[in-house]
């Protein structure tokens, strides 16, 4: 788990063949605590498991040893890791402090041959070791989203802005429909005034004229019809277009699915169930063995004795007289009831632990194998699932692509029909004209045209005015768009900037840190040790690409002598003393924890290998550090542990 902050509890180590030691338990308590010895005491090893116990595998076994064991009591929570020496190196196993001891392996357990502090003595790359925690990929990947998310905002913008320009003869039209559609109404109730004033009394004209009037709106009717008719084959025909490209891009995904035979998902369900079934055999079996583990423990520790007494009451049970002359130094065997020497059977019960590990690892094994396998199966059934739904998908598309097919077959036919009837009404009108209705029927025909004029006129208004509707609909999102767009401009500026960000923070940190060491240190003749960032990228959202921003600055160090006459100049790392160096380090690793905010999921900061720098420095250097952990453990020689206060507890055996 992530770890804890600072707690103030105690917290207790038990080791087994870690390092050097064969079995210590040490209580530490929050702040310094002081690891005080000669080498090869153990000081060293114990730093190791502290750092076992938080998930790090920079650690070592026992010689003699394949295994060691680190437990950690902190807060109310256990935290136990198993520590094996394999052939591919020192493999770890178990729940530790953290789930990530990347942060802590850099920049709190400072061991002699911690990465950031023997960067400054080797002259690596700076940079590289600050920006190491950093998730380059997943910034990368924020910032694209954020881009296309930003992309999308500003063709809506484009959109509104096309939409701005068009809006304006949008709005003329609609007035000049306007103007148009008054002038044809005032057009129309002119005619029909003229059409009522016509003096027709005769019955047969009267007759006549309502004959023709009848025919004349049949056939306006009709021409109507067709017309609805036609929009409706070329809408079912737009229907088709789009069921078809739509059948493409689904045939498209159908194709390019990878194979998932049936055959192959019958397999690997038949590999899962063999392996369960073999997880299972072997989980009851670790069961047992440990049951027949603990009852051998149980019984060495003096416990089950009724078992015991009733064993050697048994005649066969006695054994031979050398036997009974060693009965002190040995135990009664419940199995076959002789006396055997206790070491006998705790071996053969070491053994049986390995041989219980060793199966739990097979378990351990198995379960990786069916993660694997399960997910190869859910894979195969995801794909031919989505292969059912795009064949029945695809199958929906063509009923639908023939039915609307079988619709325009009939809307033609009746198209057609509406176009031989419309020839027959022609006719008819025609056939009742005569000079005695030509003025009625000019008079008839001008207000027929008139209304199909009007029709037109109020359907492109209509339509017009929609458009101008949804136009004004979409104009008055550019304040929100405008909003949503600065927001993610912050993102973005966010986003390329922290990688700057992070770099500035580490500098300067850094040179506030070394200014506070070197005032309290008082190293003769150093003026200042100062870190610089070189060729920063600039941070401008509009000019820069996000890639320019990740790849950063490069850090350079810089040293500042005086001479004895007072002289100021600039010298060279290497120059420094191993004193200096050793403490220009410290001070990096120390700027690194503080900016990547390392002691709010890492309680312990680990200080070793200090022998370079002279007792009182040390104390100084000490005294400083502790500020910012909750443990600070600090393994020195006695003479300097000596410098320190006494206030410090110190532990001496391990």
């Amino acid at each position: 788990m992530d770890s804890a902050t600072a707690t103030g509890d105690r917290a207790t180590f038990v080791v087994e063949d870690i390092g050097g030691i064969d079995s210590t338990t040490v209580e530490l308590a929050p702040g310094v605590t002081v690891l005080a010895g000669r080498n090869a005491t153990n000081r060293t090893s114990f730093l190791q498991a502290i750092m076992a116990a938080h998930g790090s595998d920079w650690t070592s076994v026992k010689g003699d040893a394949d295994h060691g064991r680190v437990e950690l009591e902190l807060g109310g929570e256990t935290y136990a890791r198993k520590i094996s020496r394999t052939d591919d190196g020192i493999v770890g196993s178990g729940t530790g402090l953290l789930t990530d001891p990347t942060l802590a392996n850099l920049f709190a357990f400072l061991l002699e041959d911690n990465e950031a502090r023997r960067a400054v003595v080797r002259d690596d790359d700076l940079r590289d070791i600050i920006m190491r925690p950093v998730d380059v990929t997943t910034l990368r990947r924020e910032i694209r989203d954020a881009e296309r998310r930003k992309e999308a905002i500003d063709d809506d913008l484009d959109r509104i802005e096309s939409l701005k320009r068009e809006l304006p003869a949008l709005e003329r039209r609609r007035s000049e429909l306007q103007t148009e559609i008054e002038d044809v109404r005032s057009d129309l109730q002119s005619v029909e005034r003229r059409i009522e004033d016509r003096d027709l009394d005769v019955d047969i004209t009267r007759q006549s004229r309502d004959e023709l009037e009848a025919t004349l709106d049949e056939l306006q009717a009709t021409r109507a019809e067709r017309r609805r008719v036609r929009e409706e084959v070329q809408s079912e025909q737009e229907s088709i277009a789009a069921l078809r490209e739509e059948r493409g891009r689904l045939a498209a995904e159908r194709a390019g699915l990878t194979d998932a035979p049936e055959e192959r998902l019958a397999e690997l369900e038949s590999e899962i169930r063999r392996r369960r079934e073999r997880k299972r055999e072997l989980s009851q079996y670790t069961t047992r063995l440990q049951n027949v583990i603990g009852f051998n423990e149980e019984l060495l520790a003096g416990e089950h004795t009724q078992i015991t007494d009733a064993i050697k009451k048994k005649p066969e049970s006695v054994g031979d007289i050398t036997d009974q002359l060693y009965q002190g130094s040995k135990t009664t065997c419940w199995t076959c009831g002789s006396q055997v020497k206790r070491e006998r059977i705790e071996s053969t019960l070491s053994s049986m632990r390995d041989h219980r590990q060793e199966t739990l690892s097979d378990v351990d094994a198995i379960e990786d194998e069916l993660t694997d396998l399960t997910d190869k199966r859910d894979s195969i059934e995801e794909t031919l699932e989505r292969q059912q739904e795009l064949d029945e998908t695809i199958d929906d598309v063509d009923d639908e692509i023939e039915r609307r097919q079988s619709t325009v077959a009939d809307l033609r036919e009746r198209r057609d029909n509406l176009s031989s009837r419309i020839t027959e009404l022609e006719d008819q009108v025609a056939e009742l004209r005569s000079d005695e209705f030509d003025e009625v029927l000019e008079l008839h025909t001008e207000a027929n045209e008139l209304e199909f004029e009007l029709d037109a006129l109020e359907s492109e208004y209509d339509d017009v005015n929609e458009e101008i509707e949804e136009m004004e609909a979409e104009i008055r999102r550019d304040d929100a768009l405008l909003a949503r767009r600065e927001d993610i401009v912050e993102e973005l500026i966010d986003l390329r900037t922290r990688i700057d960000t992070l770099e500035a923070e580490a500098t300067e940190q850094f040179n506030e840190r070394m200014a506070d060491l070197l005032a309290l240190l008082d190293y003769d003749n150093v003026e200042r040790i100062w870190l610089e960032r070189v060729d920063t990228p600039s941070s401008t959202v509009e000019t820069v690409e996000a890639d320019d921003v990740i790849e950063g600055s490069t850090f350079e160090l810089h040293v500042v002598r005086s001479s004895e006459g007072g002289t100021v100049y600039e010298d060279t790392v290497g120059h420094l003393s191993e004193s200096e160096r050793e403490v220009t380090g410290l001070v990096f690793a120390l700027a690194g924890y503080l900016v990547h905010d390392v002691y709010e999921t890492v309680p312990f900061m680990l200080l070793d290998s200090l022998e370079a720098i002279d007792a009182e420095r040390i104390a100084s250097l000490v005294e400083y550090f502790a500020e910012y952990p909750t443990y600070l453990v600090v393994a020195l020689l006695p003479e300097d542990a000596q410098a320190l206060s006494d206030e410090y507890p110190r532990v001496t055996d391990i």
